[in-house]
């Protein structure tokens, strides 16, 4: 079963603290919208997730293992500022990356690892572009590579760092449905998210944080003008003016 337990988790940088004892306990079947303001410790969180950071406290399990032990079942996607589009790479290179936890040392990609693949870019909606380079790609074609990627490695958790910054309405709606169907398939689905208008049509539950976890539960019980105040403090007269809560 997929699953993330954090246990008091508490990380620094630079003697900064960025989170502070983060209790969370995410399970399968679920799209989690993280919540929280520039600064509030989201990517970071994602990143200890990954074993990437190290942590001044607390511990996380993956699927009830340490992080690195379970890498090849987790999948990451940046944001786009992240990520070096003039690389020289088609889109059927980036998506096929996506098969290489399955591999052994020095082990070749297969027909079947292709065929995979392809089947990724169709699910997504682009398979007509997989021989064009990366940079040449709209900024939703871009996040739909991403995505089939991560279809290909076929983890059980993954993670979406703010996928709909710069994306036409239609691939995000495209996104969200597939979050959706794998999310029905016993997966877990966390995305980093800031259009506070969209997060109760988007996700099943929210994950509220400022440095410190505000609140974790449904969204339609958590995500209230309450809790939105204490994670986004003086930014709250704006959001009340949008007519979100």
């Amino acid at each position: 079963m997929n699953s993330i337990s954090i246990k008091g988790l508490s990380v620094s940088y630079d003697k900064k603290i960025v989170l502070t004892n983060i209790f969370l306990d995410l399970q399968p079947g679920n799209v989690y919208g993280v919540i929280g303001p520039n600064g509030a410790g989201k990517s970071t969180l994602f990143k200890a997730i990954l074993g990437l950071v190290d942590l001044n406290s607390g511990h996380i399990l993956v699927n009830g293992e340490p992080p690195v032990s379970q890498r090849k079942n987790i999948v990451y996607v940046p944001q786009k500022d992240d990520v070096d589009w003039d690389f020289p790479a088609t889109v059927m290179d980036i998506v096929l990356m996506g098969r290489y936890p399955h591999k052994k040392l020095l082990q070749w990609l297969d027909k079947k690892d292709e065929a995979v693949a392809m089947d990724a870019l169709r699910e997504v909606g682009i398979e007509h572009l997989k021989d064009r380079q990366i940079g040449e790609l709209s900024g939703g074609q871009q996040q739909r590579v991403f995505l089939a990627r991560a279809l290909c490695q076929g983890a059980g958790i993954l993670m979406l760092d703010e996928p709909f910054v710069g994306v036409d309405i239609t691939t995000e709606e495209k996104i969200i449905g597939i979050l959706r169907k794998l999310a029905d398939e016993g997966k877990v689905m966390l995305v980093v998210h800031h259009d506070l208008s969209t997060v109760r049509s988007y996700f099943d539950k929210v994950i509220l944080i400022n440095q410190r976890l505000i609140a974790c539960g449904d969204t339609e019980t958590t995500f209230t003008q309450e809790n939105i105040a204490k994670a986004y403090g003086g930014q709250l007269p704006i959001l009340q003016k949008t007519g979100m809560v």
